[in-house]
């Protein structure tokens, strides 16, 4: 027998959504009715669909704007219908470019709309919806995603590695999602480089009551307070040699001392580090210990910048403004600003401005502006063509190097892996001004 295909109708028409959801009865199909795009947003989160079929126009936002929030929040959406009228045609087929299943404009045929839903359900059955699993589609970002139920399952020290911003602490609490204990069990964050080492000490291993000035009472330090789960231990290359020291015996013992106690506490859990700074040069400068690098340092898990993954900034975009605001939706000038940026802040920076943009935009879609100010794009214009795109990231590239050498040619050519010769073709063929580097030139 085969398994009925399971349909979330989004339509406001009461009169056209009774219709639809009686034939749906009639053809054995598994049906969810949504009035409103709140109560699909709670459908989507909640079940599992073979296909949606969704009318453009809803009361509290556009059937557009769910889509593509949907898009961005969950890792494999089912296909994806539209019912338009005559006039949102053109619409309807933009959203096709964008990732659309179909569209049908009223009035339909019923078996017609029957035949399409049994193709599209067959055709891409429905999976789990898992909005929080996925840590971005680049394919670096799938291979640590592939790695973490492995490693949940059997590492107790893990040290991730990456720029400020790229999301390290994202990956610890997928990790910490993947273990056995999983939401059941404590997940205790601190930013080691965030504290002086004064309040660091009492925060990693508490203190009991008296033990300094201000201690009216006993503190669980973090240790303690994760026992049992895990403890995410943010900028671990900052931490204070004296503080390392202290660190590497709780880490050998599993037990804790408080500040002013006598008494050894048994810990339990699993150990996050994370770090942006180069720990073996660290370790040579003198500034890190080395047998706690080679304690922490059992699993390593490295997170380019967001730069070098380009493939993750629209999805993590749109993911960040349906948190921020689900009824908003990104111009397709904003979008190529946003490819062409940077990120030297990474994932975190890319959060602000769209948090910024948000806000700052009056009306449902937020443009390029909004999110960099009205001078955005001001300074060079956005790419229409991928070779316009390379030009323009190679330009940049070559121009922050440039200054890092002061410009001096040769040494910028070292650095970028070419020869002189090439890079005084290249900055011609880019418009690079070469005064600075012929000043500079031995």
């Amino acid at each position: 027998m085969r398994p009925k295909l399971s349909i979330l109708l989004i339509e406001d028409d009461p009169i056209m959504g009774e219709s639809l959801m009686e034939r749906f009865e009639l053809e054995g199909f598994s049906a969810r009715w949504a009035q409103n795009a709140a109560e699909a947003r709670r459908w989507l989160a909640q079940s599992r669909f073979g296909a949606v079929l969704s009318d453009l126009r809803l009361p509290d936002a556009g059937g557009d704007a769910l889509f593509r929030e949907a898009q961005a929040k969950y890792p494999s959406l089912p296909p994806w219908l539209f019912i338009t009228a005559y006039s949102t045609v053109d619409q309807a087929v933009a959203l096709l470019k964008q990732g659309a299943a179909d569209y049908l404009t009223k009035p339909f045929d019923l078996d017609a709309l029957v035949e399409k839903l049994r193709l599209y359900a067959v055709a891409q059955p429905p999976t789990p919806a898992v909005p929080d699993a996925l840590l971005g589609i680049s394919p670096a970002l799938r291979r640590i995603e592939a790695q973490l139920p492995q490693l949940a399952a059997r590492a107790r020290t893990l040290l991730i590695t990456g720029e400020s911003g790229v999301g390290k602490e994202w990956v610890a609490r997928a990790f910490h999602r993947f273990t056995p204990e999983g939401e059941r069990a404590p997940f205790v964050a601190v930013n080691c480089g965030a504290l002086p080492e004064g309040l660091l000490e009492a925060e990693l291993f508490g203190h009991e009551k008296g033990a300094f000035t201000g201690a009216v009472r006993a503190h669980k330090g973090v240790f303690e307070q994760a026992d049992g789960g895990t403890l995410f231990l943010d900028e671990i290359g900052d931490m204070p040699l004296s503080m390392q020291v202290r660190l590497l015996r709780v880490i050998q013992e599993r037990q804790v001392t408080r500040l002013g106690g006598e008494r050894a506490i048994p810990v339990n859990l699993r150990l996050v580090s994370a770090t942006h700074q180069d720990l073996k040069k660290r370790v040579t400068q003198g500034l890190f210990r080395e047998d706690l690098y080679y304690r922490l340092n059992v699993i390593q898990l490295h997170i380019p910048p967001l730069r070098q993954r380009r493939e993750d900034i629209l999805w993590l975009a749109r993911r960040f403004l349906a948190e921020s605001a689900p009824d908003k939706c990104f111009s397709e000038e904003a979008e190529q600003a946003m490819l062409t940026h940077d990120w030297p802040g990474n994932a975190r920076q890319l959060k602000h401005a769209v948090e910024r943009g948000a806000i700052l935009s009056q009306g449902p879609t937020v443009g390029a502006a909004a999110l960099f100010g009205e001078d955005a794009g001001a300074d060079e214009p956005i790419p229409t063509t991928l070779a316009e795109f390379v030009a323009q990231s190679e330009r940049r590239y070559i121009a922050k190097t440039l200054e890092a050498c002061a410009g001096h040619l040769g040494r910028t050519a070292a650095v970028l892996g070419i020869s002189r010769k090439n890079l005084w073709e290249k900055m011609k063929k880019l418009g690079l001004s070469t005064g600075e580097a012929q000043s500079t030139q031995p």
